[in-house]
Parts: structure tokens; sequence; C-alpha cells
């Protein structure tokens, strides 16, 4: 596999797993003696990138790797920039399997356009609103346009009603 972003974000599971390091451990805090006796919490590392994501909420070891799998794409997604490009569809769900690549997309337009909401959805070819909306549905998604924005001593957005 090529260390692209995107073919990182669009790789099946056991694709992306081939090029990390996985660990498993026994999870820690309240749930019992399974969650103490079984090494079910996993860590995925993808060294050529310098991140990582771990879980440990469910009792089931290939559960808990999916999901880490699912957060380190959102870390490459949030962590990886390049030159932007109008995502593809852009009624994308947060629960669609394409999610990671539409949030890396979006990043990178709006910090293409110094988080500037208005010119990103220029570029995206909608509204300035429905742009902020999309953002919104996200909590985290959110958070990271406001601090960036913040960090360049822009006003912070009122959320979208």
């Amino acid at each position: 596999m090529n260390f692209d972003r995107n073919t990182f974000l669009t790789s099946s599971d056991e694709e992306l797993s081939a090029v990390c390091r996985i660990t498993f451990t026994k999870g820690s805090g309240p749930g019992g003696q399974k969650r103490n006796k079984t090494s079910s919490a996993v860590k995925v590392e993808l060294p050529h990138l310098g991140l990582f994501a771990t879980d440990c909420t469910e009792r089931s070891q290939f559960r808990n790797r999916a999901n880490a799998l699912k957060k380190l794409r959102m870390q490459i997604a949030i962590n990886c920039r390049q030159e932007p490009q109008r995502p593809e569809n852009m009624e994308c769900s947060t629960s669609s399997p394409n999610y990671p690549l539409f949030t890396a997309r979006l990043l990178d337009i709006l910090h293409a356009n110094n988080f500037d909401h208005r010119a990103s959805a220029e570029f995206c070819g909608i509204t300035p609103s429905a742009l902020l909306k999309k953002i919104h549905r996200d909590p985290l998604l959110w958070q990271i346009l406001q601090a960036a924005r913040n960090r360049l001593a822009l006003p912070a957005l009122h959320p979208p009603k």
C-alpha cells in the first residue's frame, strides 16, 4: 500500500491493519472480571504518520480493533493536509465509511482558505450556512474550526440554527 492519506482513509480494515502496529492489552477500570482477565483492549499505531488510536469499549477484541481503526482514520483526516479537492458528496453522513475522507477534504478546504467559512463554502459550491451546518453536526470538527479561527484572531462563529 502506498502511504497516501486518501488511501489510508478508504482502505479496508485488513489493508489498514497490515501497515499498522497493533497491540492488545487488558482493559482497565470498571467492567468486572472479564475485562481484567482478557486482552481485549486494542492500540493501533501508524508509524508512518506518528498517529495512534485505542479502544477498549467492547468485550470483543475484534470489535475494539474495528473501533480503533475507525478512530485512527479520523486522526489521519484531522492531522494530514493535502491540496484542497471538493468533496464528491457534500451530503456525507457522519456514520458513512466515507466520512473520514469527507472530513479530510473539508479540512483541506478550510485550511487553504485560512478557515474563512464563506470562501470555503464558495469553493464547495454551497452556502456558508450550509457549510456551518455540516461542520456543526460533528462536535470535534466544530471545535477544530473554532480553535483555528481563534489562533488566527478571527471571530468565533455562532452555531447555525
